[in-house]
């Protein structure tokens, strides 16, 4: 009986770390997973190494085409896309 009572503290702490830490990473990270399946062309954006600009175009394999200026754009990975500032309206 007594060994399982040195294990309470130890289970207590991990059940404490996965309801405040890891649980809600998780949400997080699906949330975002969920955020850049869903870009489309002509949301704002902003990506994590700060780039702000409009998504002109979506390709297939992961990237997306971004304009920062007239007739500027750039080629960026879609997971580096960290804010969506507006959302368009989906075409009917």
């Amino acid at each position: 009986m007594s060994q399982i009572q040195q294990f309470i503290p130890l289970i207590l702490i991990f059940a404490i770390m996965y309801f405040l830490l890891i649980r809600p990473q998780q949400k997080k990270a699906k949330e975002h997973a969920n955020m850049v399946a869903n870009v489309r062309r002509g949301d704002h954006i902003i990506t994590q190494g700060g780039i702000i600009g409009k998504v002109a175009k979506v390709k297939e394999d992961g990237e997306i085409e971004v304009e920062i200026a007239d007739g500027v754009k750039v080629r960026v990975i879609k997971s580096t896309v960290a804010t969506v500032t507006s959302k368009t309206e989906p075409a009917k």
